[in-house]
């Protein structure tokens, strides 16, 4: 078989195995206050130009975002995203399970608009009876978006400058952020990130880590006490060093931007191939996610050679699928897959 379903479901990078190898057998001081966590910090906010940014180290992606979201926000507020948001979809209303609404607005290729959010603000305060409602205090955001779409530099602007408008908190899910910084033609860079959003993740665990991510406080400080939240959301790892080795590898000598390119180069192969071989895309994605428009037949047919992601279902003959290159993937997987298909 032919894996092209997710982007980790392998294990890790070589070089942060041969680290962790390395010091398998050294007392670390625990729960993130050990050397490798601080350099890895640091390094962090070398890379995003913000030597203040506060740096955080989470197990996952829902940890994170449960974990930020409800330590951000205090406990009459909700949260503006896109309804194809990953918070909005597949995250089992963990938002919400911690007490505050999501509330979605209209998605364009998987991306919200300033003048959306904007309207929005504008009807809710204007709304003589907003203090009986959920009150927005924050719009979340990934980059890429579950479509693989990203958003430009003055879209960053944009809803940065609305945010502040309104006084909301900009936050940024970056579980595959490495894949969007390398996309050919983007302008996005991770100090624009740092620039323009209140807090935003790096996500370890889909470009090479084992597990891990990386949250980032650039224009304002972390919530108080936001480590005895992290504990109490039961995000905290006792061993917490294991999160900051990764990461310290993956920014001592730019080891995450070569991972994030090579995947970025594999999908544009696979993507180039894909329409060679007659098949349509979807949505136009620069990223390591490629979504194909098959007939159920097709789809069926190719599933009992391919592994690859059911996305959608956007009429009753066809099928949207789901390809997804990684660090791992090789240039012989995508010749396989030509002779497959």
């Amino acid at each position: 078989m032919l894996y092209f379903n997710n982007d980790y479901d392998q294990g890790t990078h070589p070089e942060i195995l041969q680290r962790l190898t390395k010091i398998n057998f050294d007392h670390q001081v625990c729960y993130g206050m050990d050397p490798h966590s601080k350099r890895a910090g640091e390094l962090i906010a070398d890379a995003c130009g913000n030597k203040d940014a506060e740096v955080f180290f989470i197990a996952g992606g829902t940890q994170t975002n449960q974990t930020v979201i409800s330590s951000v926000l205090n406990n009459y507020e909700c949260v503006i995203a896109a309804k194809t948001g990953h918070i909005s979809l597949h995250e089992a209303g963990a938002i919400e399970y911690s007490g505050h609404k999501v509330q979605t607005l209209e998605q364009y290729n998987g991306k919200l608009r300033a003048e959306d959010v904007d309207e929005y603000m504008n009807l809710f305060v204007n709304d003589s009876s907003h203090e009986h409602m959920p009150q927005p205090a924050m719009v979340y955001i990934s980059h890429p978006t579950e479509y693989g779409t990203l958003y430009t530099k003055n879209e960053l602007e944009d809803l940065s400058s609305v945010c502040e408008k309104y006084g909301l908190k900009l936050y940024l899910d970056g579980a595959r952020m490495a894949y969007g910084l390398m996309a050919k033609n983007t302008d996005v860079t991770l100090k624009d990130i740092a620039k323009y959003c209140d807090v935003f993740y790096i996500g370890g665990t889909k470009i090479g880590c084992l597990f891990g991510e990386a949250v980032v406080f650039s224009k304002s400080k972390a919530p108080k006490h936001f480590i005895t939240s992290i504990k109490q959301h039961g995000a905290m790892l006792a061993k917490g060093w294991l999160a900051g080795v990764q990461f310290e590898v993956m920014f001592e000598n730019g080891l995450y931007f070569k991972a994030g390119q090579h995947a970025i180069d594999m999908a544009q192969k696979l993507s180039a191939l894909l329409v060679e071989k007659g098949y349509k895309l979807f949505v136009e994605s620069p990223t390591n996610q490629i979504f194909v428009l098959l007939k159920d037949d097709e789809f069926k047919a190719l599933s009992e050679k391919i592994v690859f992601g059911f996305w959608e279902k956007p009429d009753k003959e066809h099928t949207v699928a789901r390809f997804v290159t990684s660090w791992a993937t090789k240039e012989e997987d995508i010749q396989l897959l030509a002779d497959v298909l």
